[in-house]
């Protein structure tokens, strides 16, 4: 059931260890959900014509900027983890 030769899936490089650039990834979306369901609720009043949450509700919005930091910086530590992998290996 694999595309490679080695028998590897085709979604996982051989020898890239799933490390903590995957776990930054997947800690950064489900921060940025949480900031995403958080402004789905705090506009909500806005829209509906009730009394809008507190400035604090306002705050809890912004984990969608800090999710989407978390993430790309996992991303970037899963990229700089490859580069020395394919240098070692280029020596």
């Amino acid at each position: 059931m694999s595309d490679t030769p080695s028998g590897t899936p085709s979604g996982t490089p051989s020898g890239t260890p799933s490390g903590a650039g995957d776990r930054l990834v997947r800690l950064g979306a489900i921060v940025f959900f949480v900031g995403a369901v958080a402004t789905l609720v705090t506009v909500a009043p806005l829209f509906l014509g009730t009394e809008p949450f507190p400035s604090v509700a306002y705050a809890v919005c912004m984990l969608m900027g800090v999710g989407f930091v978390i993430a790309a910086a996992g991303v970037l530590r899963t990229i700089a983890v490859q580069r020395r992998q394919a240098r070692s290996a280029a020596r």
